[in-house]
């Protein structure tokens, strides 16, 4: 099972500090896994700039130019903030019973572990 899924809030980890313009300690929003290259894209950090080739769409109107864009971070680099605390967090499963439609199930629910220190 996953410990960052997509819309789970993530706090930067590694990288420069944000006083030199880098992204550490911002928080943001999942917006997409990539589980085979182990990276997340994660709302307002790690913007790139990419240009576009001028084309043209079948209404005649003139696409391309510069646009600034998420770029994929590491998944380690990243950490599930704790929902209460609002500190990054490490993430564990337990296993519950739940009853639907009177039938019992087991299910695996994440839970954010106790964070003595900000990790």
């Amino acid at each position: 099972m996953a410990k960052i899924k997509k819309g789970d809030l993530v706090q930067v980890l590694t990288g420069k500090k944000q006083d030199k313009g880098g992204d550490r300690g911002k928080q943001g929003k999942v917006l997409e896994v990539l589980a085979d290259q182990n990276r997340v894209i994660v709302e307002g950090v790690n913007f790139v700039t990419k240009h576009n080739r001028v084309g043209q769409s079948q209404r005649g109107t003139k696409t391309g130019g510069i646009e600034t864009m998420e770029a994929p971070i590491h998944i380690s680099n990243v950490a599930v903030v704790d929902p209460s605390s609002k500190k990054p967090t490490r993430v564990g499963h337990r296993v519950e019973e739940q009853t639907k439609d009177g039938v019992k199930r087991t299910v695996r629910v994440r839970y954010a572990k106790k964070s003595g220190k900000d990790l």
